[in-house]
């Protein structure tokens, strides 16, 4: 095994080791200040609460670890042991070529996946249920796993062939078209998403006419926002946790609540709500993602490009030089440098939600929006204490003790 091989296993290693010291203080965080709310919210959130939040919390950061040294064995075991085998296994069913290392990679896919079940299974029929979030049945979690399953491959065997077939007939220009066309694709799924996949999983129904809806259509209205209607989405079957989200692009854009969100909130907290997912149309946040996206991906490519034109990479691992082995090592590969991108990417999210909480405070008011924040922490158990570093690593919103002193200050 070369040195460049030992450096990649490493840095894997390292990842692992990395995650695994943030959540060691994200629990000593949250365990420390369980039997202490914090002095802006002991007048809204209940000690019994506060601690709830803590348990999960520390219910999710145990899990979480578990499965990050499960993930980090599985990723050494994948280059040192198990790629070699599930290669031969390909290569007796497959004759060399575009088929071969496709179906290597979605075998790869397969088996990963089969491995990761069990801690899903763990989060919603054990963590959620215990915490009185999970409302999904056997069925509907096996109706999703197969469902999700089939979708994927569906979407990844003809994007490995494309990528595939373009790196033997372009070997110059092959990543340069690769990014462009994953760009393309990242634009197009907020078309596809709404009209086709999310229909796969949940029911929407248009929102009823009432007061709240006129309201809501006021406040599009004001904020320049034509979408292509209101939606209520049956979240409950699968969760008490409640959201509210605007997706899709030009005339297919759609604003979607979920019916938990609607139970449990009142109308102010609603618009509130709403208003600072405007915020993000309003001040562009969606092209500002679309371009991080974009420059991420180029980034990415480019780490194939090198791969792939260097010549060796799976050799130096004592693998064979398909190209789905050295998709699947650049693959490995890219994991810790993004962990170590973490920081920066969740930053710039944090800023945007910032700048949208002042904007839905311009709009609807700064009680409102404190409720509003107040409310979704509670319902959805969130800490109100989370570790700083932690929190740079893994929060793409700020914590809401945060954003709440954020809207008092502002």
């Amino acid at each position: 095994m070369s040195l460049t091989a030992l450096a990649i296993i490493a840095a894997i290693i390292a990842s692992g080791a990395l995650d695994l010291y943030l959540r060691r203080r994200q629990i000593d965080s949250v365990r420390a200040s369980r039997d202490s709310i914090p002095a802006d919210f002991r007048s809204v959130v209940t000690l019994e609460e506060h601690q709830r939040a803590a348990d999960y919390t520390l219910a999710n950061a145990r899990l979480g670890a578990l499965h990050t040294v499960f993930d980090t064995c599985l990723s050494v075991l994948w280059l040192t042991v198990l790629l070699a085998p599930l290669y031969a296994l390909a290569a007796a069913l497959f004759e060399p070529g575009l088929v071969r290392s496709v179906a290597l990679v979605m075998a790869i896919g397969a088996v990963s996946y089969g491995f990761a079940l069990p801690f899903a299974l763990i989060k919603t029929f054990k963590i959620e249920t215990a915490f009185g979030f999970n409302r999904t049945t056997p069925r509907v979690f096996a109706l999703d796993q197969i469902k999700g399953l089939a979708l994927q491959f569906a979407i990844a065997a003809p994007l490995l062939f494309g990528l595939f077939w373009l790196i033997e007939a372009l070997p110059r220009l092959w990543w340069l078209i690769g990014w462009g066309a994953a760009v393309l694709l990242t634009i197009g799924a907020g078309v596809i998403y709404p009209l086709w996949i999310a229909p796969l999983f949940n029911a929407f129904r248009p929102l009823p006419d009432g007061p709240m809806k006129s309201r809501i259509e006021a406040l599009l209205a004001r904020c320049g926002f034509k979408s292509n209607g209101l939606y209520v989405m049956d979240a409950s079957k699968r969760s008490s946790h409640g959201n509210a989200y605007f997706t899709g692009f030009g005339k297919v854009k759609r604003i979607v609540f979920f019916d938990t969100l609607l139970e449990k909130h009142t109308e102010d907290e609603i618009i509130s709500v709403l208003a600072h997912e405007l915020g993000h149309f309003k001040l562009g946040h969606i092209g500002q993602r679309l371009t991080q996206s974009a420059i991420l991906l180029f980034a990415m490519f480019a780490v194939l490009h090198w791969a792939f034109s260097a010549g060796g990479l799976a050799r130096q691992f004592g693998l064979p030089d398909d190209p789905g082995i050295v998709l699947m090592i650049v693959s490995a590969a890219l994991g810790p440098l993004l962990r170590l991108a973490a920081p920066l990417l969740n930053f710039l999210s944090r800023r945007a939600e910032f700048q949208a909480d002042a904007f839905a405070k311009a709009i609807v008011g700064e009680d409102d929006m404190i409720n509003a924040l107040t409310r979704l922490s509670r319902d959805n158990l969130a800490t109100l204490t989370p570790d700083r570093i932690y929190a740079m690593f893994y929060y793409s919103h700020p914590p809401i003790p945060i954003r709440v002193a954020q809207l008092k200050a502002a």
